[in-house]
């Protein structure tokens, strides 16, 4: 991993943390350095980025303690989802209520466009990205 894969990865941590930075932004930045996918483990409060060679880098996310729910609650996750595409909470705001869903962590697939969220006993809730908006040219 290079100096600037390194420091566009630790600027998107950073940016979701602080609010400065929305998923879709820190999707195209990320995919525009060669991540191909990463990993949000709540229990570590760390994010796992991977290139597709398999290099990866590990950034810690800290985050207010939660309790993470025993049961599962996919319709809770995404309900949590759909908050954060219409900007109604923060990513820390989402962190709370997935966790509070029995979320542990989840995997967006930047290449497959899909996000895999997964509770204490395997359970799981896949989410794909929105459409992506076409864009209309002029001749």
């Amino acid at each position: 991993m290079n100096a600037e894969q390194t420091q566009v990865i630790q600027g998107c941590a950073h940016g979701a943390l602080t609010g400065e930075l929305a998923f879709p932004e820190i999707v195209g930045r990320l995919a525009k350095i060669g991540v191909e996918r990463y990993h949000a483990d709540y229990s570590r409060q760390e994010i796992t980025y991977y290139l597709a060679d398999g290099d990866s880098l590990v950034v810690a996310t800290l985050h207010p303690s939660h309790t993470t729910a025993t049961e599962f609650s996919a319709s809770a996750v995404e309900h949590a989802v759909r908050q954060s595409q219409r900007n109604q909470h923060t990513y820390l705001d989402f962190i709370q209520k997935t966790m509070a869903a029995g979320c542990v962590g989840y995997f967006v697939q930047i290449t497959g466009r899909r996000v895999s969220y997964f509770g204490r006993h395997g359970e799981s809730h896949v989410e794909h990205f929105p459409p992506e908006p076409v864009k209309v040219t002029t001749t």
